[in-house]
């Protein structure tokens, strides 16, 4: 069972005849295990709450990864109270029905995705929170819990590890992911009778023209809207090293 954003329905890793594979079919392989996906592109941790719960509940796991949160960081209205809350009544919520959680502790996103330096400072600030958000979490239970930290995941940070808009793993990166959700779940005592291997395979090949087009038509809208989003916080941020620098002085 998988839960959450676009990273979790597996874009950046697609197949011939179009689609996305991801983590969760190769994670899915590796167990032997049914699939049961409700992760859609763009979803924030109040959307899993609400709209993937249920599904997941209804499907009885017995392993549950929950993949969001990174886009709470890319919108104005960031609360890590609120999605503290959230995160927790979902974990909650599915270790009461029996399964085995599996979360993420999210890397330095600005080290993958180049940014103007305000944005980068406002993004950083929020994954910080959001990993804080999460440890919270993980805190409170004692057991029946996993987390995957994707800071000091081996081979995280390679280029090669990111699809062409550095915003999702590659092929590659998803089976990077899926390869250490596979060491959590032999750690925790699950049998893992296949593998995820990290030579690729079964995917579509990416161009050097997709990637210009990419860039082009995808890359440059999405910051420039990500900026808009973020202004009110980068004025904040940066208002406030003014203060600190004049303290200083």
């Amino acid at each position: 069972m998988t839960l959450g954003d676009s990273t979790a329905a597996g874009l950046g890793d697609p197949v011939p005849g179009g689609g996305w594979r991801g983590f969760p079919v190769l994670l899915a392989g590796a167990l032997g295990a049914r699939l049961v996906n409700p992760a859609v592109t763009g979803a924030r941790m109040a959307d899993v709450r609400r709209d993937q719960l249920p599904v997941a509940l209804a499907a009885e796991p017995d392993v549950a990864v929950v993949f969001v949160g990174m886009n709470d960081t890319l919108r104005s209205d960031f609360d890590s109270v609120r999605l503290g809350a959230d995160l927790a009544a979902t974990v909650t919520a599915l270790r009461a029905a029996g399964a085995h959680v599996l979360l993420m502790r999210y890397h330095d996103h600005t080290r993958v995705f180049p940014l103007p330096a305000p944005l980068r400072r406002a993004l950083w600030r929020r994954v910080v929170a959001l990993n804080l958000a999460i440890d919270a979490v993980v805190a409170g239970l004692d057991d029946g819990i996993g987390v995957l930290d994707l800071d000091v995941l081996p081979g995280g940070y390679e280029r090669a590890a990111w699809a062409v808009d550095r915003l999702h793993p590659s092929e590659l990166g998803h089976r990077i992911l899926a390869a250490g959700l596979v060491v959590l779940l032999a750690d925790a005592g699950f049998a893992v009778p296949g593998e995820v291997s990290l030579q690729c395979g079964g995917g579509r090949k990416v161009t050097a023209l997709h990637r210009a087009a990419w860039l082009v038509f995808r890359g440059v809208p999405w910051l420039v809207r990500r900026g808009r989003d973020l202004g009110p916080v980068i004025f904040q941020g940066l208002a406030g090293e003014l203060r600190a620098g004049l303290g200083r002085a």
